[in-house]
């Protein structure tokens, strides 16, 4: 059994980064969501018009890995206080989201806010139903795993 989870936190290379190494993720993809244009490519997602973030589709084994560990992973691999942006990435494209599924998924996300809330770390993650995800271009997939890098604008820190 699969199940499917989008998640949006600054420039997408970082996030497919740490998602694609959670042991129970199956695949994983970078691309688009959240805009008002079909099949946006990445210089017109760049330009800010579109209202798309950049975003990772992921597929995983709830078997292994529940949606939770992977939202604690998303949360824990950003900065979700920041507005339009992470690190040096300014913009709209590369604002906090998370695209759910399903009303689980959102509760799921509700609750984890509220939890890093009361622990006092600010969180302007969107929460908002997810659209149609357009995968990127090809030289967007597995980014740091072709140039043997590293993220420069994600990290992990415990949070939960």
């Amino acid at each position: 059994m699969q199940s499917r989870a989008i998640f949006a936190s600054g420039c997408f290379w970082g996030t497919q980064y740490y998602m694609q190494k959670a042991k129970g993720v199956i695949s994983t993809a970078a691309g688009y969501i959240g805009g008002h244009t079909d099949k946006p490519t990445y210089y017109e997602v760049c330009t800010g018009t579109t209202g798309h973030a950049e975003a990772v589709e992921v597929i995983f084994d709830p078997s292994v890995i529940s949606y939770e560990e992977l939202a604690k992973l998303f949360f824990e691999t950003h900065d979700p206080g920041q507005v339009d942006g992470q690190g040096p990435d300014i913009g709209t494209q590369y604002r906090s989201g998370i695209f759910y599924l399903d009303e689980e998924q959102k509760a799921t996300a509700e609750k984890l806010i509220a939890i890093l809330k009361e622990k006092g770390y600010p969180v302007v993650t969107e929460v908002t139903k997810a659209g149609t995800f357009w995968k990127a271009e090809d030289y967007h997939q597995d980014y740091y795993d072709h140039k043997n890098g590293t993220p420069y604008c994600h990290f992990y820190r415990k949070k939960f």
